[in-house]
């Protein structure tokens, strides 16, 4: 793996515009499809492209990045819900939501995920930094990153949380976490064991957060790093690609898909 091209592949997939295309909506599941115990549901999914889908291919919506693969698709395949309404988008931050994804719930919405805050925070700003960068530089991005998610992301995330609430009332809402990005300890083509063992440290600093203000807010939260532990960039399995630092098809199948499910009551 060759740090430049890994990162450039980050970057392009975490800037990809997220205002030029309208969601991707079905209506009863797919055909021929068994009737799952949420076929009552009607399921919007928001976020970023760590739920778009983003590294799992089949994209239904290039410059969103919205993936056939996605654990939203996925669920919505697997249960038939009444409708479903594929809003994330590629490179959203927490603005984009919610002047582009949160005007497609409404008071029939019965379900909505949502994956974000991690580019508000300067994800892709920080893979750049920790991959072309001495450790020190790699860190202090990251404790630049904490410091933001512990004093700023809060009330940003209160106000989303909030006007998710208000405009969907009776909706279960899911909040999604975000997995450890690398195998910590031994050897890893591009990426020192201290710089690895820092990302996943950040990783850890931003889903405390989302999750305390999920719980604030009545919100569950799924937290990704469980079912996604042992398959970490550089690991012998992984299910994130180190050509684009996101979930592969495998990922949302086996990391994101079962995270989600759980969190579903």
């Amino acid at each position: 793996m060759r740090v430049p091209r890994v990162l450039t592949a980050a970057l392009l997939a975490l800037g990809l515009a997220v205002t030029v295309s309208a969601p991707a909506s079905a209506t009863g599941g797919n055909a021929g499809a068994d009737v799952g115990r949420h076929a009552t549901e009607n399921y919007v999914a928001l976020g970023d492209s760590y739920s778009s889908g983003t590294g799992a291919g089949d994209y239904s919506d290039v410059l969103c990045t919205r993936s056939d693969n996605a654990y939203p698709a996925l669920w919505a395949d697997a249960e038939s819900p009444a409708s479903f309404t594929f809003a994330a988008c590629g490179g959203a931050t927490i603005p984009d939501v919610l002047n582009n994804q949160v005007r497609y719930l409404d008071e029939s919405t019965t379900l909505v995920s949502v994956s974000i805050g991690g580019n508000d925070s300067g994800f892709a700003s920080i893979m750049l930094s920790c991959a072309l960068f001495s450790q020190t530089v790699c860190e202090r991005r990251l404790d630049e990153a904490a410091d933001y998610a512990r004093t700023e992301l809060p009330g940003a995330l209160d106000a989303l949380y909030a006007t998710i609430r208000d405009r969907a009332p009776h909706a279960e809402v899911v909040v999604v976490g975000y997995p450890h990005l690398y195998k910590e300890g031994g050897l890893c083509l591009g990426m020192g064991a201290g710089k690895r063992t820092a990302i996943n440290d950040g990783s850890d600093v931003l889903n405390q957060v989302i999750a305390d203000r999920a719980a604030a807010a009545g919100f569950a939260f799924a937290d990704a790093r469980p079912t996604f532990a042992g398959h970490e960039i550089c690991t012998s399995d992984p299910w994130i690609s180190g050509s684009n630092i996101h979930p592969t098809a495998k990922g949302h199948e086996r990391g994101y898909l079962p995270a989600f499910a759980a969190a579903v009551s």
